[in-house]
């Protein structure tokens, strides 16, 4: 794992943002996350779905270019993401749900914890996360019935079956009761691997939300990053009829791991079959 002073060793150019950009830095992101706050509050309510889609999109977007976030997208299959589809991927950072959502919005179920952290979980609820006490077995129950009827709808249902964020190096062992929605919606689950570079190839764990840090620290640390790449891998789709849940969840693990426990990928921003989009 390459943490900021290994970082220093192995790139004798690397230099952290200077102090007072990475203030303003930091400054700037938080009033893009309030403005967001507010676009949930004051404007979701009056447009369309499709509208408020591309608001999250572009707002997604928005955000990795101030933090400094280029995506490298990588088709590993040539038809799109569409209804009825079930994303599963690895989870490092609450960063993860801005790069998903700037490929492609989606509707998340995660922990409940998410949505007690400052602004970050107010700005999830709004733009319509599903949040699950997986400790309560009723709660999950009444979570799987509402995602099997989003997913009918034809919405994108993303889900995080590790329960929890890792330093990104590893795959952490998934919890296949998320993609029981998917078995029940007789659709299909779309295997995404997130991994975070820095622009010359190297592993960065800046952006790992883990063990004892805060919102605020996990924010000013990114600050600090001159810039980084979040590589997405989108692998080759899983239907889910005819299969268990926990026959889908080690299908999606073993091709998101192969993904993690390779070299970094070649490939430019966006990318189908290793062609441009």
């Amino acid at each position: 794992m390459v943490t900021d002073s290994s970082a220093v060793a192995l790139l004798p150019f690397y230099q952290p943002t200077p102090t007072a950009a990475r203030i303003m830095r930091f400054a700037r992101v938080v009033t893009h996350l309030a403005q967001g706050l507010a676009t949930t509050i004051f404007v979701f309510p009056f447009v369309s779905p499709r509208r408020k889609r591309a608001l999250i999109r572009r707002w997604s977007r928005q955000m990795l270019v101030m933090l400094g976030v280029k995506r490298r997208v990588n088709w590993h299959h040539a038809g799109g993401m569409h209804g009825h589809v079930m994303i599963v991927a690895n989870h490092i950072s609450w960063l993860d749900i801005f790069v998903l959502n700037a490929q492609q919005p989606v509707r998340f179920v995660a922990k409940a914890e998410l949505a007690r952290l400052p602004v970050i979980g107010y700005l999830c609820r709004n733009a319509g996360t599903l949040f699950i006490e997986r400790e309560r077995r009723r709660d999950t129950h009444t979570v799987n019935r509402h995602t099997v009827e989003v997913l009918e709808r034809g919405d994108l249902v993303a889900v995080f079956p590790e329960g929890t964020t890792s330093d990104g190096a590893r795959l952490l062992k998934f919890h296949s009761s998320l993609l029981q929605p998917i078995v029940d919606a007789r659709g299909v689950v779309q295997p995404i691997a997130i991994r975070y570079r820095t622009p010359t190839g190297q592993f960065s764990d800046a952006p790992a939300f883990v063990g004892d840090l805060t919102m605020v620290g996990s924010l000013w640390r990114l600050t600090g990053e001159r810039s980084l790449v979040a590589e997405l891998h989108i692998l080759p789709l899983i239907p889910a009829a005819d299969r268990t849940r926990r026959e889908l969840s080690a299908a999606a693990a073993e091709a998101i791991q192969t993904v993690l426990a390779s070299p970094a990928s070649a490939t430019g921003p966006d990318t189908r079959g290793g062609r441009r989009a």
